[in-house]
């Protein structure tokens, strides 16, 4: 896959680097010299230029990536950057970074965002989710499909501690995709034992997380389903 990043401050630099540790093509894009520094991530092939330019682009051969993703930490580059890499080269998927939450809004299908990343979300969400236990934490949204990334860590006392998998009696828009249970990422089965302090990472429909939190809280009637 070949991966054009717009951007190669820190952000750009780590996301290129894991990239190419997964074997995949990565073109790094920056217009400040200052900033271009090869010898950082060697492996990727580098270029001084300003990914807003139409010609820079064309230089860049977008038309022949898989992925664009914008991160620099300005959220007006961001947006020009992917409005353009998806409506003039058809770029496939476009994953662009937002930097001030207040302007989430704007990362959406019309200009051009596939996936956003929103960073104060994201800080937000880790910290929750490094002190939240018995409460459902969003990690993530899928926009494109209205779905998320969610986690619930088990209290020692939650009443589905010792209850198997299949025993937890999901609404169809959601899957338990994860068990994180100390150093150990299980891939859940349905045989797999609920433990103190397993934090379940589930991806579900937005309509259906509500519901989610009540049956893992142990709150929901099951005599009343919301869904």
């Amino acid at each position: 896959m070949r991966v054009a990043i717009a951007g190669a401050g820190n952000v750009g630099r780590s996301i290129a680097s894991e990239l190419i540790e997964n074997g995949h093509q990565v073109l790094l894009m920056e217009k400040r010299r200052s900033v271009l520094k090869p010898e950082r991530v060697p492996e990727a092939e580098w270029m001084l230029a300003d990914a807003c330019e139409l010609e820079s682009l064309q230089q860049a051969a977008l038309e022949t990536c898989d992925v664009a993703v914008a991160a620099t930490g300005d959220d007006k580059v961001n947006l020009v950057v992917s409005l353009l890499a998806k409506t003039e080269f058809a770029v496939p998927r476009v994953v662009a970074r937002v930097n001030r939450a207040e302007n989430e809004w704007l990362f959406n299908k019309e200009w051009g965002v596939d996936v956003s990343v929103s960073k104060p979300r994201l800080l937000a969400a880790l910290v929750e989710e490094a002190v939240s236990i018995g409460d459902l934490v969003r990690l993530m949204t899928f926009r494109q499909s209205q779905a998320n990334l969610v986690e619930f860590t088990l209290a020692p006392d939650n009443p589905h501690v010792g209850s198997t998998v299949d025993e937890l009696d999901l609404p169809g828009d959601a899957a338990l995709v994860a068990i994180l249970r100390g150093a150990r990422v299980i891939a859940p089965s349905p045989a797999d034992t609920l433990e103190p302090r397993d934090e379940l990472v589930f991806v579900c429909h937005e309509d259906v997380e509500d519901g989610i939190r009540r049956l893992l809280a142990g709150d929901e009637d099951n005599g009343d389903k919301s869904w």
